[in-house]
């Protein structure tokens, strides 16, 4: 893993928890950050290797893209395959997991008949995306419906039967897009169940493993197999903004014939003979526009923290994953409420944690003196408790009001500690007394 300025500066290893927000991150010291999930935060070290990467840029244009960043962008890649168990070439840099989603779905053909096959829980702007081929080719989506808690199994059951009930309208799943862990309500999926049922039903897999690299274990992906995989590297990864990886195995290579925007790396078919598929795959996205690039060359240093003064991705998974339990139930018990889970626990194998608010609705309209909701006005004061979170309390409570109750999802991350699970319980339950006294009047 060899730098053009050498590696990063050794530090000292701190605690998780405060001290370790305290000694390597670069929030404002009034800043209680709560929801990492969304952009993701990375430790000063790999700020500053990024800020001297781009001196280098700046100091010698020519000599660091053309010769130095092609170097530093292999090892990047070669360091971040094994946390998939997959090998070099099989991956490549993208912006974001939405570049690569667009990448996937816009390189394949469709015809009438084709339908991409998704959930009701996937992100908003895959969603658009497949609305997007709706309006150009002859694909069309198809939306299973979750509300959740719901079990796995039965998401399972009903991923089988929509492919039937498909079939038997003489139409054909092309690809099938689901999760490893959703945005809203932020659970885990049962992805490594549903990617053998494409396989049974010859379906091309396409997880959108947004919130996976860094976020769960995932050196089994290619032992699982799906036929894409996408994860973004600057939320839990701990890269700089915006950095993703798309993983095609080389049996999909042939797929990817251009990127978006296509550049210079693109060869007609006809030319695509001369050089093996891989390395075409590779060179596609080796140069796609001339954007700043580096947060891709970070990844080394955002793993060399991880492994040094984390401890390891293990060690980083358990504490993420056990302070969402423990504060997650703490808050739940403050507030007097309950945590997002299904029967057999499975939701909750995540670093989110979802919990109640103390909030009641009711679909008639409000009774004066009862503290109840109307429902027509629950998004709204959702709403109001996110972007009060931020104006009055220096932080951000993603609320939602979801299957008739109010929610918050918090990001359990390795500079949070109980005391900021307590801290968030607590404005929780102040601005929750004033809703129910009429403040907001929405």
């Amino acid at each position: 893993m060899r730098t053009p300025r050498g590696e990063p500066p050794s530090i000292l290893a701190s605690t998780f928890g405060r001290e370790m927000r305290q000694a390597h991150f670069n929030f404002a010291s009034s800043y209680t950050p709560l929801n990492h999930g969304s952009f993701g935060a990375f430790p000063s070290c790999v700020r500053d290797y990024q800020q001297r990467l781009q001196c280098e840029t700046e100091a010698k244009p020519d000599t660091f893209i053309r010769f130095t960043y092609p170097k530093l962008l292999r090892e990047a890649r070669e360091a971040v395959a094994p946390l998939l168990g997959a090998e070099t070439d099989e991956l490549v840099f993208v912006p974001n997991a939405l570049t690569a989603i667009n990448t996937v779905l816009r390189n394949l053909t469709y015809g009438d008949g084709d339908v991409i096959l998704y959930f009701s829980t996937i992100y908003d702007a895959c969603k658009k995306t497949i609305e997007s081929l709706e309006e150009t080719t002859g694909v069309r989506g198809h939306c299973i419906e979750l509300v959740y808690p719901v079990e796995d199994d039965d998401i399972l059951d009903k991923f089988r039967t929509a492919i039937l009930e498909i079939r038997s309208q003489g139409k054909s799943v092309k690809l099938a897009m689901f999760d490893t862990i959703l945005t809203f309500p932020g659970v885990s999926f049962p992805w490594e169940s549903l990617v053998p049922a494409c396989k049974e039903y010859g379906i091309y897999s396409c997880i959108d493993g947004a919130h996976g690299i860094g976020h769960i274990d995932l050196h089994h992906l290619t032992q699982v197999g799906p036929d894409f995989f996408i994860s973004n590297c600057y939320k839990w990864l701990m890269v700089p903004r915006g950095c993703a990886i798309l993983h095609v195995p080389y049996r999909n290579q042939a797929l990817i014939r251009t990127t978006y925007p296509t550049a210079e790396g693109y060869l007609p078919a006809a030319q695509r003979e001369a050089p093996s598929q891989e390395s075409y795959f590779v060179n596609l996205f080796e140069k796609v526009s001339t954007i700043d690039t580096t947060p891709y060359i970070c990844v080394t240093a955002a793993l060399r923290f991880r492994n040094q003064i984390c401890g390891g991705e293990e060690r980083v998974r358990t504490y993420c994953q056990g302070m969402a339990r423990e504060g997650g139930d703490l808050m739940a018990a403050m507030m007097g409420t309950e945590v997002l889970d299904n029967r057999k626990g499975t939701l909750r194998n995540c670093c989110f944690i979802n919990v109640k608010l103390p909030l009641e609705v009711t679909e008639g309209q409000e009774e004066k003196h009862t503290g109840k909701i109307p429902a027509k006005e629950a998004k709204a004061v959702a709403d109001w408790i996110t972007i009060t979170t931020v104006d009055e309390f220096d932080t951000f409570l993603a609320t939602r009001y979801y299957a008739g109750a109010f929610w918050v999802r918090i990001s359990s991350q390795i500079y949070l500690e109980r005391a900021d699970f307590e801290w968030a319980a607590n404005v929780l339950l102040d601005l929750c007394n004033r809703v129910k006294q009429g403040i907001p009047r929405i």
